[in-house]
């Protein structure tokens, strides 16, 4: 059989100025976040160029690969590896990601998708309009005209969940959040109302969105929580929701921020503060703490220490209200100062800062201790001082065995391999006996 040779893709290791060897690394890397493991070596690449197709999974990881490379979206059939499969990149159908989301048999295909890392920074004013679409989609059901008495609902529900994560974690919030898009706001936002309820509504779906985004992201599904981050993007700007759709940039800020991707974590960040120029004293500090985490991670260490500065004068202004989802306190403020200066490499700094913010949080925010607490104990633990990471580690546990959190995963599979890397001290020993009691537990569940 007779291939044709895939010149689009020689042209796309030529501008990247890679060989085989360079390319079938960076696919085997990438191809672990969409949980796959591969082992490509340069023979393979040698087969694709000739015109050899890789397995279907395979082909949009190789088109990210050139996107994070390249700065720029790159498809699967720019790459001569066939048609773009529906669904391989964010802003996708919001019917099809609820439905898809909420059904336990297809969740493990979704936490799979690729995060994009060189999806395009939007402007308030420069979205496409997909919602249209995805409505048609929708049957109104038994509801064919909603009030504000439904805009209510989805707001107090938004309330609720963000309550459920913080007190039982994502695990057991995002597929609530995900049933209640699918079969509640989606009919709602179908049905009829005045334009006034139905531009409420999109803006109420669009925080219940953001967050469900916000919740996908910290169960490492990076994938599917930028899909939620874009269409809550797109409702926020049907809606007129100035506040979301800042929130929902930040948010895709702070995910590239762990990723990561500096420079798009920046540009993510400074985004969403141009689209706030008349933003208030909390949601500014909000803003500002993000933007000075990404200069830090460019290693802007002037801008970012303006930033923070900013942060903290607009931060004394705010009133003493504080908003359920995306609200910024002292604690935060902290959580930022700790994250520029382990960016620019003042260790020490961050755990001082880091252990500020825990002594102002709330007493009720255990998903964010929970963090705090494993961030600061592999700190602690890397600087050395391994009798208080232990204590660190210690509370974190007390959490860890009450939450569902892939993100506390992340933290508890870090302390595995501190205790076991770690010659043992007393301490060390005692934490490593509770450590092999809780991975216990949680093999048992």
């Amino acid at each position: 059989m007779t291939r044709t040779p895939n010149r689009q893709l020689a042209a796309l290791l030529a501008e990247a100025r890679w060989g085989n060897d360079q390319l079938a690394r960076a696919v085997n890397r990438t191809g672990r976040d969409a949980g796959l493991e591969l082992t490509y070596d340069h023979s393979a690449v040698s087969h694709w160029l000739k015109g050899v197709r890789p397995k279907p999974a395979v082909r949009p990881v190789i088109a990210e690969v050139f996107s994070r490379r390249l700065g720029r979206p790159v498809t699967v059939q720019e790459a001569g590896l066939g048609p773009t499969p529906l669904g391989s990149k964010p802003g996708g159908d919001l019917v099809d990601l609820v439905r898809s989301d909420m059904d336990p048999s297809r969740r493990s295909m979704l936490t799979a998708g690729l995060y994009s890392a060189a999806l395009l920074v939007p402007g308030y004013t420069e979205l496409a309009h997909r919602l249209d679409t995805a409505k048609q989609e929708v049957r109104a059901g038994r509801t064919v005209r909603i009030g504000e008495s439904e805009v209510e609902t989805v707001r107090a529900m938004t309330v609720r969940i963000a309550g459920i994560l913080d007190e039982l974690g994502g695990g057991h919030a995002r597929p609530m959040s995900a049933a209640f898009l699918a079969n509640t706001v989606m009919p709602w936002l179908q049905a009829d109302g005045t334009p006034t309820v139905k531009k409420s509504m999109l803006a109420a779906a669009s925080d219940l969105v953001y967050l469900t985004g916000w919740m996908a992201m910290y169960e490492r599904a990076h994938g599917l929580g930028q899909q939620y981050f874009t269409e809550a993007l797109t409702l926020a700007q049907d809606g007129q929701d100035h506040v979301t759709y800042c929130r929902t940039l930040r948010g895709m800020a702070l995910q590239a921020a762990n990723l990561g991707y500096g420079p798009r974590a920046l540009e993510y960040a400074d985004a969403a503060a141009e689209c706030a120029p008349a933003a208030g004293p909390r949601l500014t500090a909000f803003l500002r703490g993000q933007q000075a985490h990404g200069a830090a991670l460019v290693q802007d260490q002037r801008l970012a220490f303006t930033r923070l500065s900013q942060t903290e004068a607009a931060l004394s202004k705010a009133d003493g209200r504080n908003d359920a989802v995306g609200g910024y306190d002292w604690s935060a403020y902290h959580f930022h100062v700790s994250s520029v200066l382990y960016a620019l490499g003042d260790l020490p700094g961050s755990i001082q800062a880091m252990r500020q913010s825990n002594r102002v949080r709330s007493a009720n925010e255990r998903q964010g201790r929970l963090h705090a607490n494993g961030v600061l104990a592999a700190r602690q633990w890397e600087l050395g001082h391994i009798e208080a990471a232990c204590l660190t580690w210690g509370e974190f546990l007390d959490d860890y065995t009450t939450l569902a959190t892939a993100r506390g995963d992340q933290h508890f599979d870090v302390l595995r391999q501190s205790v076991i890397s770690h010659p043992g001290s007393r301490a060390v020993l005692r934490l490593g006996e509770r450590v092999r009691v809780v991975a216990a537990q949680k093999a048992a569940v």
